[in-house]
């Protein structure tokens, strides 16, 4: 999930580089952290966060192969 993440993460922003992705696992579920510079924030969470809605929904269709739960969060 990592990996998608990232792929998604850097095709939307402006500075790729900046894209950080960590995953951990917590309480029986998989947490995905996504941190972008300051300057792109907007671009990943979109208007009323319908990007943030669509990654998540991309997420949660590719965890289905999975038994456990992926939870994408957004950090500053």
């Amino acid at each position: 999930m990592k990996e998608l993440v990232e792929v998604i993460a850097k095709a939307l922003v402006d500075e790729p580089d900046q894209v950080k992705v960590t995953e951990r696992e917590e309480d029986g579920q998989i947490v995905v952290e996504l941190s972008v510079a300051p300057s792109d924030m907007g671009k990943v969470i979109g208007r009323q966060g319908r990007i943030a809605k669509a990654i998540r929904a991309v997420v949660k269709a590719a965890s289905t192969r999975t038994d456990k739960k992926v939870v994408v969060d957004i950090v500053q």
